[in-house]
């Protein structure tokens, strides 16, 4: 009897290209068929998993959700009994915390497919070489060549990296204030102050569309310095203007640290009549022949260092993996409670607001350290 699996993933060509173009091989040596179904990066980030659990057998998730959907009990451990020598061979090839990532609770939830982490874009043909220091992105900026997602949930992200890269990271845990008073003030106003040079359609832009945009033909921006890395648009062809990446600018003192984490997972519904062959597929896709290969061959970002460190995915994207692989190696993991979704939604909505108002950056530091308290279920 045939076996087709349902999956769901996100509409862009990095997260649903490389998912249909590895199906086909699987359906060649396996005879199981995949049916991808893909939804906008806004539900991607924020739709309630456990709904598409009972739909799907295959999800692609990101990180944060895990606490949640652990609690939900819509997703089926992954570190299973006979698989333990290819499970420590996706843990060896994880990029950062790319792995760790999905692990809650002393169970893996996903593996990752796609790595990812705020790193720095810009324009080769405008800028002869990417900015180093924050300083050097608010010189860029003064002369209108910058641009920053800042639409939910991004400005968080920002804020996130920021707080990491001056030194003093938020907290994932309740015991500690979530941000510190001093830095995230600083992080703020780095933030407002970058904004008040900036098209203020930013604050309704998330990655792809700043990206789009900087790519467009007659684009005029040359500069995007915390954004999500899409290696989609370091590919010749992808855009009238190819877009290369590199580590984050460092406004502090420790060098390209403290990204917050980003990237996708492949997960297995709990509910899945065909829950033997869904984890098969996890575990093929997550590996280091696929993600060197395949995967990033179709368009993919691979979440597995054979892909990052393979030479031709290097040629072909403007060296994307190997300049930006430093930020992530320095990445920070934020935080995966049971509440933070809903915190991360509240807490964007309030930094922006801070960050487009006039009202003094410590009293949105304080509704931010409240708020974070109160995700605690």
């Amino acid at each position: 009897m045939s076996i087709t699996l349902k999956g769901m993933t996100w509409s862009h060509p990095r997260g649903y290209d490389p998912m249909v173009a590895a199906s086909r091989d699987w359906l060649t040596e396996t005879g199981v068929s995949i049916a991808w179904d893909k939804r906008s990066l806004q539900d991607f980030e924020s739709f309630p998993v456990e709904e598409l659990a009972r739909s799907y057998d295959l999800i692609v998730i990101d990180h944060p959700h895990v606490g949640q959907i652990t609690g939900e009990g819509c997703l089926a451990p992954l570190d299973v009994p006979g698989r333990e020598a290819a499970f420590a061979a996706l843990a060896d090839g994880s990029v950062g915390a790319s792995s760790p990532s999905y692990n809650w609770q002393g169970r893996q939830w996903a593996f990752p497919i796609d790595a990812a982490t705020q790193v720095l874009a810009y324009r080769p043909d405008r800028l002869a070489a990417p900015p180093t220091r924050w300083e050097e992105v608010l010189d860029l900026a003064k002369a209108g060549e910058v641009l920053l997602p800042l639409r939910p949930p991004h400005s968080l992200m920002c804020l996130f990296s920021l707080c990491g890269n001056l030194g003093r990271p938020c907290s994932v845990e309740k015991d500690w204030p979530f941000i510190d008073a001093g830095i995230g003030v600083e992080a703020i106003e780095r933030i407002r102050e970058l904004a008040a040079l900036m098209d203020p359609a930013c604050i309704e832009m998330d990655p792809i569309a700043v990206l789009d945009r900087m790519g467009a033909e007659g684009a005029r921006h040359s500069l995007v310095p915390l954004v999500y890395g899409y290696v989609s648009y370091s590919l010749e062809g992808f855009r009238a203007n190819r877009i290369a990446f590199a580590d984050m600018p460092v406004a502090g003192a420790d060098g390209p640290v403290g990204s917050a984490l980003g990237g996708t997972g492949i997960a297995v519904s709990s509910f899945s009549t065909n829950r033997e062959a869904a984890i098969d597929f996890a575990y093929w896709i997550a590996g280091g022949i696929v993600q060197a290969g395949r995967y990033w061959q179709s368009g993919g970002q691979p979440g597995h260092a054979a892909g990052w460190e393979d030479a031709g995915a290097n040629a072909a994207t403007l060296d994307f993996y190997r300049n930006t692989r430093r930020t992530l190696e320095g990445g920070w993991l934020r935080p995966r409670h049971d509440g933070y979704m809903p915190f991360q939604e509240a807490a964007s909505q309030r930094i922006n607001q801070a960050v487009t108002g006039h009202e003094p950056a410590a009293q949105a530091i304080a509704d931010l350290n409240a708020l974070f308290l109160k995700s605690f279920r």
